[in-house]
C-alpha cells in the first residue's frame, strides 16, 4: 500500500507540474517527503498531495525539500578563485561577450558570487548571466537577494564591502549587481535549453538524480556549451567517463567541452 500511494503521488505531481520524480532517486525522495507530511500532521501522500495542490506555500515547501534548497556564496572557495583567476579571464580572451548560465540556482548565492567576480575582472557590464531553478519560492527569495550573515561567510571581506548592504544582522546584494541577473523558472530535466554558453555552473544537484537522469543532462549541457565551454560541478559530483558527453577535464570538477576538429 505504501508503494501504491508513493506511485500515486508521482503521478499526480507529474500532472500537476510537470516534474518527474521518477528521475530522483526513489529511496532518497520518499524519505525526505515522508519526514515533511508527517511533521505537517498528513499520515499519506495522497493525503499530502490534495493539501499541496490547494495550498501554495506546502508546494513550496515541497519544491524546497525535494530540491534541498542548501546554497552559500563561495561554496568551496578555492575552486571559485580558480575561476576568477585562470577560467574566466580564458573564456573571456576567446569570446568578446560571456553568456553565463547558474543552473539550479536555489535561492541565488551561487549567480551572485558569479556576478561578483565578473565585476571583479570588469567582465559584468558586456556579459549575459542567467539564472534558473524549478522553485518558484527560492526564485523569489533569489530576486530579492538578503541574505543571513552565516551565507557570506566564506565571502572575501572586500567583496562583502563592495557588493553588500548590511541591516542588523543581514545583508543585501547591491543593486548595481542584482540588475545583471536574470532569475527566469526552469526544469532542467523537461524544458529545453538555451544553446552557446561559454560557463555553465550546475552544483550539487546531480546527487538527486538517477544515473540514467544524470546522463540525459550531462548530455543537454554538452550540447548547451560553446566548443570549448566549461561546465562547473559540485564537490560530490565527478563525471565518469566525461568522453562520452565531448567533456575533458580541466580541473577538479571543471570540465572543458571539447573543441570542434576542423
Amino acid at each position: 500500500m505504501e508503494d501504491k500511494d508513493f506511485l500515486a503521488f508521482v503521478k499526480k505531481v507529474k500532472d500537476y507540474s510537470a516534474i518527474d520524480l521518477a528521475q530522483y532517486k526513489e529511496a532518497q525522495m520518499k524519505r525526505r517527503l515522508t519526514t515533511l507530511y508527517t511533521k505537517k500532521g498528513y499520515s499519506s501522500f495522497t493525503a499530502f498531495f490534495d493539501a499541496m495542490a490547494k495550498d501554495k506555500e506546502l508546494y513550496y515547501e515541497f519544491l524546497d525539500r525535494m530540491t534541498i534548497n542548501v546554497s552559500e556564496f563561495w561554496r568551496n572557495p578555492n575552486r571559485w578563485e580558480l575561476l576568477e583567476s585562470r577560467f574566466l579571464p580564458e573564456l573571456a580572451r576567446a569570446s568578446r561577450r560571456l553568456k553565463v548560465w547558474s543552473a539550479a540556482c536555489s535561492t541565488g548565492e551561487e549567480p551572485y558570487t558569479l556576478a561578483m567576480i565578473l565585476a571583479e575582472l570588469g567582465l559584468l557590464e558586456s556579459s549575459q548571466l542567467f539564472a534558473t531553478d524549478i522553485d518558484e519560492g527560492a526564485l523569489e527569495k533569489a530576486r530579492r537577494a538578503v541574505y543571513p550573515d552565516r551565507s557570506l561567510r566564506d565571502v572575501p571581506p572586500a567583496y562583502v564591502k563592495k557588493y553588500f548592504t548590511q541591516k542588523e544582522m543581514t545583508f543585501s546584494v547591491v543593486d548595481s549587481l542584482k540588475k545583471h541577473v536574470r532569475f527566469s523558472k526552469q526544469n532542467l530535466l523537461n524544458d529545453p535549453f538555451d544553446t552557446q554558453f561559454d560557463l555553465i555552473v550546475c552544483r550539487n544537484v546531480m546527487i538527486y538524480f538517477t544515473e540514467e537522469a544524470k546522463h540525459q543532462l550531462y548530455h543537454k549541457f554538452s550540447r548547451a556549451l560553446k566548443p570549448g565551454g566549461l561546465l562547473f560541478v559540485g564537490s560530490t559530483e565527478q563525471i565518469f567517463s566525461p568522453g562520452q558527453y565531448e567533456f575533458e577535464p580541466a580541473d577538479t570538477f571543471i570540465y572543458r567541452k571539447r573543441a570542434a576538429h576542423v
